[in-house]
């Protein structure tokens, strides 16, 4: 992997994913499709003075994108990495998981337990409070997003926009729990993490892991109702991953 010290490098190492995993047709690039989504609509956040502190949100888009690209990157040369990335990363190999089952996993890994750590790290020697503001709306960014997708997927994908007109249930509870995701968790473990002494962060961080991992159930086997109707429209999905990399690319 490349070195990553701005924005625009992570913009391009996450195009190398992309352009990786259509090649390959490696479902993992769902996730990076939609991780160049909200790194653009930051970058342009940054540009257009949307957060309080433009540098400082550049820093923490850095730090906190090097927490998946190195997972990312680890994973692929079977290097270890935390339970939740690899719980995400895992799922690529099974037939069944929908796009935006794979979407949400790697949301949990990468909000529950990611965010904390990078935007503590950003604020080191500051108040973590300062950074509250902006932290809502990185979140806010990534939410909208993910429901921007699920609309483009159903517009795309007729038998899902079909299931999704006779039954809500799983949609809602897919989209509830990204939105859960991006609010009071990932900031409670921010302060924690940035209030904890140093001897102690990593076994705190490794708690937090093994609890998002577990989270991760809840993605992957969300009842038996909502898993067989989620296997309908995974067996709606038209196109080849590739093709699925490039809507979401759009």
């Amino acid at each position: 992997m490349k070195s990553i010290h701005t924005i625009d490098d992570v913009i391009y190492t996450l195009e190398d994913i992309i352009t990786e995993s259509k090649t390959n047709n490696d479902p993992l690039g769902y996730f990076a499709a939609l991780y160049k989504k909200v790194t653009v609509e930051v970058k342009m956040g940054i540009e257009n003075d949307f957060f309080d502190d433009g540098p400082r949100m550049e820093r923490l888009d850095v730090v906190f994108a090097s927490r998946y690209l190195d997972a990312y990157y680890g994973y692929k040369n079977n290097k270890e990495i935390t339970l939740s990335w690899k719980k995400a990363f895992d799922l690529s190999k099974e037939y069944w998981p929908i796009v935006l089952q794979h979407l949400l996993i790697g949301i949990n890994a990468h909000i529950s337990l990611d965010l904390g750590i990078a935007a503590a790290q950003v604020s080191k020697g500051d108040t973590i409070e300062e950074l509250k503001g902006d932290f809502d709306k990185i979140n806010e960014i990534l939410s909208s997003l993910v429901t921007d997708v699920e609309d483009d997927l159903s517009r795309i994908w007729p038998t899902l926009k079909k299931i999704l007109k006779f039954t809500r249930k799983v949609d809602d509870f897919l989209i509830d729990f990204s939105m859960e995701l991006a609010r009071d968790g990932a900031w409670r473990f921010a302060k924690e993490v940035a209030s904890t002494s140093q001897d102690k962060i990593d076994i705190l961080i490794e708690n937090r892991d093994v609890k998002v991992a577990k989270n991760a159930d809840i993605i992957t086997n969300p009842g038996s109702i909502a898993k067989m109707i989620l296997m309908i429209v995974r067996l709606g999905e038209k196109g080849t991953v590739a093709d699925k990399i490039n809507t979401l690319t759009r």
